[in-house]
This record gives structure tokens, sequence and C-alpha cells, in this order.
């Protein structure tokens, strides 16, 4: 017999079929109830899932949560949290970011559970945990991966503070910088204006020198100063004063 090939998308219209405008709105509070900074969360997939999980999943569930097919008041921004989460996920960059994250939680809790471990007396589970065979099927578990969900939302709300503090002081310095440059620009400004002040009252003040030169000096007020010497007159007789003798 021949393989039966699957048709996706006759599955995926079967399934939007039975679906209910219940289960529709539910899947709307669902995504806005995820932790914003794990896009995994918002499609409901597993930190191993490949990018055509990612493109299946997000096709299945916007499809149901589309502000055209679901009624419900916040489709609209369940939509949109769901196609950011896709494009995030698509992209290498993010991809990595997040998955470094998860790397970063599994390695905690792994050495938290060893810590516990070393305190059990049951030397067997022991052997097992060293061999990694008890290891990997703990991962596994369901326990585990609540323990990992959780501490990748500690661990990507930790990053996610510190960019925003570093944010913070950058946008302050740039702040700064700017006040400084436009505090500098106005004291140039006051000072090219000055300058064109002087040069525009230049020919006032050569004009004014000029009719200094001309006229003399002016004795200030209070000042007393020697009578202008006159020249004798021949048609006049002038009587000389006595002079003391010491």
């Amino acid at each position: 017999m021949g393989e039966v090939k699957v048709d996706d998308d006759a599955i995926l219209k079967s399934f939007l079929a039975e679906v209910g405008e219940v289960e529709r709105d539910n899947e709307v509070v669902r995504i806005l109830s995820c932790f914003k900074l794990n896009p995994f969360e918002h499609l409901n997939l597993s930190f191993d899932s490949s990018t055509d999980d990612v493109k299946r999943q997000y096709r299945k569930i916007s499809l149901m949560v589309h502000p055209d097919k679901c009624k419900h008041p916040q489709a609209q921004e369940a939509f949109g949290a769901l196609a950011k989460a896709q494009q995030l996920l698509l992209n290498d960059q993010e991809r990595d970011y997040i998955l470094t994250q998860v790397h970063s939680a599994k390695e905690e809790l792994k050495m938290k559970r060893k810590k516990q471990l070393k305190k059990d007396t049951a030397s067997k589970i022991k052997s097992l945990v060293d061999e990694g065979k008890h290891e990997h099927i703990y991962e596994q578990s369901e326990e585990f991966q609540k323990e990992l969900k959780l501490k990748v939302r500690e661990i990507l709300t930790d990053q996610e503070w510190r960019r925003r503090k570093m944010a913070m002081r950058i946008s302050e310095e740039e702040g700064r910088l700017k006040k400084d440059e436009a505090e500098q620009k106005e004291i140039w400004k006051k000072k090219r204006e000055h300058e064109e002040q002087w040069e525009g009252t230049r020919e006032k003040r050569v004009s004014s020198w000029r009719d200094f030169q001309k006229s003399g000096k002016k004795a200030k007020k209070g000042e007393t100063r020697p009578p202008k010497l006159k020249t004798e007159d021949p048609n006049k007789s002038y009587v000389q004063r006595p002079v003391k003798k010491g």
C-alpha cells in the first residue's frame, strides 16, 4: 500500500470548524496572560521547537484569534502579540538570545538539583545522576519543565531590567550632552551677536572719534582748566601785574 499523504490544510480547516466561540475567547485570554518576554509561551511551544513548528503553530492559533473570526474585544491585541512572538522566533538573533537564557536556566536548575541530591543517602540515584541517565529522564518531566519555565521568566526579567537601566543611563547621558551642546551653542550665539553688534556700530564709533579729534577733548565735570592765552592787541594798552618779590 502506498503512503497516505497528510493534508495539513484539510486538518486545519476541520479543526477550525470544530472550534467554538468559547475556545476562541479562551485562547485570547491565554495569549494575553503569557509572560511578555517569552515568545515560546505565546505560541504554546516548547523551547526545543523548530522554526517550522513556529510557523505551523502561528498559523493555527492566529486563525483562532483573528479579529475577523473571534468576537472577543481583545482579539486584535492577542493577534498582535502572537504575530510579534512569531517574528521574534524567526529572527535568528532574537531566537539565539532567548535560547541562551534557556540554557542558563537549565544549568542553574541542574546545579541546584545536584546539590540537593548530594544530601540524599540513596547512592544508587547519585550514581545514575553521575552517569547522566536519571538526569535526562528528569529533564523531560513535567516538574522540570515547570521549573524551567519559571527560571527562564526570572532570567529574562533580570536581563530586561538590566537592558532598560542601561537604556535609561544612555538616554540620560545623551540628554546631558544635548543640554551641554545647547548651552554651548547659546554662548556662541550671544558672542556672535555681540561681535555683529560691535561691527555694526563701527562707523558710528569712528565718526564719533573724528568729531572728538576735531572739537578737542572736553573737560570733565568739576575739572579746572587753565584759561586760553590771548594774543596781544597792539591797539590796546595792557597793565602789567606787579610781581611779588620773595
